[in-house]
């Protein structure tokens, strides 16, 4: 379980990933994730700049070599496994600090510390988000320990503590200002609660969604305009704008330094409005050709033009909705049977939290799948509309894409027979095996048709 994740659904993100795939490492990110080189490898064996990589042979399906394989399949194990027994450690996790009463006693100090409801909520809230954090510590732990042993990830572990206080820091403030709100509303409205708090959440999901490219993003990563970086480049990026009829400036598209922390390769869309923005990787930059960064440039407008932020964002409020009434038609119950046995004095009491965090998780991992299905709908439509964008501009347009896909795959260990749980459980892509054959196979235009989405 993600306890960050669970804020931000109190706060109406469940599909927040959708909108900010940075913001989180996904198991599948919205290109595949990585080149893989070991961190040896990256510092004395720089990647050949995207004009000079050698061409490579035609792609007719995915394919790894036997010992990148059982690399590449161990790795898929290991992240099912570490996912599955994730969740089920955070859900004991949330158990045990209801079992051993430890949020009553934060309640009991904030009580005798001040009588203000806002400032209670500023000690409990930190107390508790730390306490669940510090525990979880070693499987955040073991999860860098994985990335940098199969090479996804160079970063430092001073560096790796920093960036995990810093993200600590915003939970913290995050969560007391969301734990005030929620007990506010459960106070002032006990039976419609759920209903009161999704509104207010509405507003606060839309403004963590605005404000994270702009405040939060910039606090790991820095982020600079790719037309000061790779003038060619977005020179290319804005014939392909102009080629789809789309207004795409140079002003949205930005270079995000990710090689001093990961050999990871990805490329996102993020924000809204004002703050709406193509973020590609210092990574993708430097290890892909031009044609192949086009084609990962045309996917990342298709969720621009698609909208797939603004339809991800009201799918995830329908899902919260939901979760939060799930969870009022819960709580009571919980209450009831166990509540003075973990000294809770009901659901308005401060203390009552992880009960209503641990109902929330487990909702939420029986409806990720539903989510998760639609997020792998939205990116194979943005596959689709690369594939469509990029059609008459780059020649084997569809050879390009399959390229791309098969590259990713083998330097990001993409599981070439990943288990049909892991797909169906966790996958908010499809698979790579699955992306490479629709590129390979999707041409409407050899009937003298066109594409759904581009139609020249």
């Amino acid at each position: 379980m993600n306890r960050r994740a669970a804020f931000l659904l109190l706060c109406g993100l469940l599909l927040a990933p959708l909108a900010s795939p940075a913001a989180a490492r996904a198991r599948d990110p919205l290109v595949p994730r990585a080149f893989f080189f070991t961190a040896a490898q990256s510092a004395q064996n720089p990647a050949p700049a995207a004009e000079t990589q050698p061409p490579r042979p035609n792609v007719t399906a995915y394919a790894l070599p036997p010992a990148l394989y059982e690399k590449a399949h161990h790795l898929g194990q290991i992240e099912l496994w570490f996912a599955l027994l994730g969740f089920a450690y955070g859900v004991v996790l949330l158990w045990l600090i209801l079992k051993w009463r430890l949020a009553p006693k934060y309640r009991d100090w904030a009580e005798k510390a001040s009588r203000n409801r806002f400032v209670q909520a500023a000690i409990l809230a930190p107390l508790l988000i730390l306490t669940i954090d510090a525990l979880s510590l070693p499987l955040d732990i073991h999860q860098q320990w994985v990335d940098r042993r199969y090479g996804l990830s160079i970063q430092s572990w001073p560096s790796w503590m920093w960036d995990w206080t810093k993200s600590e820091l915003l939970t913290v403030i995050g969560g007391a200002i969301v734990v005030y709100i929620l007990y506010a509303v459960i106070r002032k409205s006990p039976r419609r609660w759920w209903f009161y708090f999704w509104l207010v959440s509405l507003p606060l999901g839309l403004l963590v969604v605005f404000a994270q490219p702009l405040v939060v993003d910039p606090m790991f990563h820095k982020f600079e305009p790719l037309a000061q970086k790779d003038p060619a480049l977005t020179a290319s990026l804005e014939r392909l704008a102009r080629h789809i009829g789309e207004n795409i400036p140079p002003e949205r598209m930005f270079w995000m330094g990710a090689s001093e922390k990961s050999t990871e390769l990805n490329a996102y869309v993020t924000g809204f409005g004002a703050s709406k923005r193509i973020v590609l990787w210092d990574t993708t930059v430097a290890k892909m050709n031009t044609p192949q960064i086009v084609f990962v440039a045309g996917h990342e407008m298709g969720h621009y033009v698609l909208r797939h932020i603004p339809k991800g964002i009201a799918l995830g409020a329908l899902f919260s909705l939901l979760l939060f009434y799930l969870a009022f038609r819960s709580i009571d119950w919980m209450m009831s049977r166990w509540g003075p046995a973990w000294h809770i004095r009901g659901v308005d009491d401060l203390a009552s939290l992880p009960a209503l965090l641990l109902l929330l998780a487990i909702f939420s991992f029986v409806s990720d799948p539903i989510a998760n299905a639609v997020s792998r709908h939205f990116e194979h439509q943005a596959d689709q509309y690369g594939l469509e964008a990029t059609h008459s501009l780059t020649p084997d347009s569809g050879e390009v894409a399959a390229q791309s896909f098969q590259v990713l795959g083998e330097v990001d260990l993409s599981d070439p027979a990943p288990n049909p749980v892991d797909v169906f459980l966790f996958y908010t892509h499809p698979p790579v095996a699955d992306r490479i054959r629709f590129a390979l196979t999707y041409d409407p235009w050899a009937s003298g048709g066109h594409g759904a989405f581009v139609e020249h």
